[in-house]
């Protein structure tokens, strides 16, 4: 009889367990210069670091987070820029 395989949905937070795997993730994704893309990878940081600390930095809600970085998401430039502060990480422009 073979073995039952268990299988589960794929979570890129789970690799995001350094600073530097969380900074070369968000390169790459901000490269790509897709705003759906940038946020979906602000929300796997999010999950990767814990929303609850997310929520205690930055001072939105839960509910604003969730919100914001969740599926169909368009956080304000006011609330991402506390995100990006929040998860340590500056925009630069290069020209």
């Amino acid at each position: 009889m073979a073995e039952k395989l268990e299988l589960r949905p794929w979570d890129v937070s789970e690799l995001l367990d350094s600073e530097e795997m969380i900074a070369e993730y968000l390169a790459v994704v901000f490269e790509e210069g897709d705003a759906e893309l940038i946020r979906v990878a602000l929300n796997d940081v999010a999950r990767a670091r814990g929303m609850s600390d997310l929520q205690k930095q930055t001072g939105l809600s839960r509910s604003a987070l969730y919100k914001a970085l969740g599926e169909g998401g368009n956080p304000t430039l006011d609330t991402l820029l506390a995100i990006l502060k929040a998860l340590g990480v500056r925009m630069s422009v290069v020209g």
